[in-house]
């Protein structure tokens, strides 16, 4: 009896541990690390720039909790392989299970190693503008950029898009071990299915790409006027420490939030008076000062394609007035 008992012991603890990942992705040879934030809430800081094959796509953050009753996890980063890296870090942590995946929105830094915490049986929620992304023919292009850009870190072999398990279709709020979450839908202003996590309990707000600390955001064909709109939800949180979407975490919130704010202001205030005095786009851009921004990380990669997509929203918006 003793004897079968401690094997039953054996094989529950080994079907335990049999949900950490295994090695099945190339090894990131990054530095993937978890910061704690709080008492129950942690964070993995991305890295500057955009995605190349030296950052090997880390260049978001993403975050987690830990709660009595498990594990709930905000955004999976850039691939399987640093997903694979952050549920390491999880597990040094805890051996509770992880159970719930929020995705903040269908960006490829932000969702492409989701298929290593849907294999170790979390839920993913995800809200259901995003439903239009999934499988969509911009989606695999982007694929395909990405491919091009990480090389062996995306690839048709280990990368794969499980659906979500739950779409959101709005504002939703629960509890898991006696903690309380808000999750927020703030857009469409990044992008259409932007959702952020409040942990009420610690004060925590992970705010996906609605916040970019240290560097230039990138805006893509977001609606930058609805952006700010979503930025003063944000404030009416009152969040104690942000995490943004990219850059270090902060314990003065505002500071973060005001810088964003003041950067889409102010590329709407010069592409609007270039729309307004009908100058071309090029020549406007050559004539603004850049200067209060050109030093941060990703101006180069992001602020003309920004300033563009703005001048065009700028022009749409003077024909609708």
């Amino acid at each position: 009896m003793r004897a079968l008992l401690c094997l039953i012991l054996i094989c529950s603890s080994t079907f335990a541990f049999a949900k950490a990942p295994a090695d099945i992705y190339p090894a990131a040879t990054v530095a993937v690390r978890a910061e704690k934030l709080t008492a129950h809430s942690y964070y993995i800081p991305g890295m500057a720039g955009a995605a190349n094959t030296r950052n090997q796509g880390f260049m978001s953050n993403a975050g987690f909790v830990i709660t009595p009753a498990g594990v709930v996890v905000f955004d999976t980063l850039g691939s399987p392989s640093l997903a694979q890296e952050m549920v390491k870090r999880i597990r040094e942590l805890t051996k509770l299970p992880i159970k719930r995946v929020i995705v903040s929105h269908y960006h490829a830094d932000h969702y492409y190693g989701i298929q290593v915490f849907k294999d170790l049986g979390a839920e993913i929620w995800a809200h259901e503008a995003g439903s239009s992304v999934v499988g969509s023919d911009a989606a695999k292009q982007r694929f395909e950029q990405r491919k091009e850009i990480l090389g062996q870190w995306i690839n048709d072999q280990t990368q794969r898009f499980p659906a979500p398990d739950v779409w959101l279709s709005g504002d939703t709020d629960f509890e898991l071990g006696g903690m309380q979450f808000r999750v927020r839908h703030v857009g469409p202003a990044h992008s259409d299915e932007d959702l952020v996590l409040f942990v009420e309990t610690d004060g925590v707000l992970y705010a996906g790409d609605l916040v970019f600390k240290g560097r230039v955001p990138f805006v893509g064909d977001a609606d930058s006027k609805r952006w700010l709109n979503a930025l003063e939800k944000l404030i009416a949180l009152q969040p104690k420490v942000l995490v943004p979407g990219h850059g270090g975490a902060s314990d003065t919130p505002m500071e973060d939030l005001t810088l964003t704010r003041d950067y889409l202001v102010f590329l709407r205030h010069e592409m609007g008076r270039a729309v307004d005095e009908l100058t071309p786009f090029e020549e406007a851009y050559e004539k603004t000062d850049w200067s209060r921004y050109e030093k941060m990380p990703a101006f180069l990669e992001a602020n003309r394609r920004n300033a563009y997509n703005i001048y065009i929203q700028m022009e749409k918006e003077s024909v609708s007035k």
